[in-house]
């Protein structure tokens, strides 16, 4: 299955956008999910049919989803109550009822996630269209899955489960209670499901739409979202420059912004693959509207080299990381080496990825931005990496 996320700045018509890309894609033949993160019915609006808390087919081969984030909630708490019950009977602590409980800030995004990895999509359907948030939020989202794993790695390292056994005789060494099996069951299915997230964003058939309305304010929204998704090493396959005007007279009062218009759209197209979609002079409702605005059609796709990528420089026997960073400026980069793995910051952005093997037996030589890509010199440390094995 194949995965199309779509994003822009707030107010570009990103939601209209996927709608119609997934509209487009079912009437070409693909059996299509529109995954929406809105809370309103916008989705369902826009393609004039509603829409329902589980995949809803409304047309031939296309279906609609916005996930429940309350009952999501609801299911995850009752099943925290009945894992720790021994716990909270300890405690003495009453239990709460699905009748008082309400999503608390961040259930909406977990539950959105999960439904992206849901196994069951891949059997059903052909395409994934996912309507994320507006920008920063659906950068904020995308980088969330990576960053819980790292957090339950820290705080409930994997390799600790194999002491299961001697619990109870370290409890009564230490004289403190250890942690129970049901708190590193619940880690591990967290980092399962976030797991299968991870692998729906970093998969080779899975590609970004950017939506703008060409003008000064979306280029600086895009700039600062291409250097985001890069560091997440998530691909840009087309900018979508939504609400284009048509060409009119020099005498006429649009024809200034016609003009911003066609001078955002040929700055953009010297980065980006640029498919403008025209204003229809009113909102889209319903499928013709949809079919009117005539988006690109999804095809295949052939993905650039993974993100990062290390290979040898034969003559001084020094690894270099290659890490593209479109549109990075060099005085808001940095990075650091903090044991196995390096902290990378490019303007409000930071990753922290762990190093393959090779490279944790290196010292960091040297890093310098060259064309948009940032090149990280790694020299084997002698005492880790014999002279033999170079």
């Amino acid at each position: 299955m194949r995965t199309i996320l779509i994003t822009g700045p707030g107010g570009s018509g990103r939601t209209t956008v996927a709608a119609a890309t997934a509209l487009g894609a079912a009437r070409a033949g693909s059996r299509t999910l529109l995954l929406s993160a809105e809370r309103a019915d916008t989705p369902g609006a826009a393609l004039g049919a509603s829409t329902g808390a589980r995949p809803t087919e409304i047309a031939p081969r296309l279906s609609v989803w916005r996930p429940d984030a309350a009952a999501g909630f609801r299911q995850d708490l009752a099943d925290f109550q009945s894992r720790a019950a021994s716990v909270l009977d300890l405690l003495g602590a009453a239990r709460l009822d699905a009748e008082e409980v309400t999503p608390l800030p961040g259930a909406e995004e977990l539950t959105f996630l999960r439904a992206l990895r849901d196994p069951a999509l891949s059997e059903r359907y052909d395409l994934l269209v996912v309507d994320l948030p507006p920008l920063p939020r659906a950068l904020a989202l995308l980088a969330l899955p990576e960053e819980l794993r790292r957090y339950l790695r820290r705080l409930l390292p994997p390799e600790r489960q194999a002491a299961r056994a001697l619990r109870p005789v370290l409890g009564k060494l230490a004289g403190v209670p250890m942690p129970a099996d049901w708190l590193y069951e619940t880690a591990g299915r967290w980092d399962t499901e976030l797991a299968a997230v991870e692998a729906v964003l970093t998969d080779r058939d899975t590609a970004v739409r950017l939506v703008a309305e060409p003008g000064p304010a979306a280029a600086r929204a895009l700039r600062t979202a291409r250097l985001g998704l890069a560091l997440r090493g998530l691909r840009t396959e087309v900018l979508v420059a939504n609400r284009a005007l048509p060409d009119t007279g020099p005498d006429t009062w649009l024809a200034g912004l016609v003009a911003e218009q066609r001078k955002a759209i040929t700055e953009w197209e010297g980065e980006y693959d640029v498919r403008p979609v025209p204003h229809l002079g009113r909102d889209p409702h319903g499928p013709d509207d949809l079919a009117a605005l005539a988006v690109p059609a999804v095809t295949g796709t052939d993905r650039p080299v993974e993100w990062p990528v290390a290979d040898r420089i034969a003559e001084d026997g020094v690894l270099v990381w290659h890490i593209p960073l479109p549109g990075a400026i060099r005085e808001e980069l940095d990075l650091i080496r903090r044991g196995d793995e390096l902290v990378i910051t490019a303007g409000p952005f930071r990753r922290i990825v762990a190093l393959p093997s090779a490279l944790r037996r290196c010292t960091v030589s040297g890093a310098g931005l060259r064309e948009g890509e940032l090149r990280v010199r790694f020299a084997p440390d002698p005492g880790l990496w014999p002279a033999a094995a170079r």
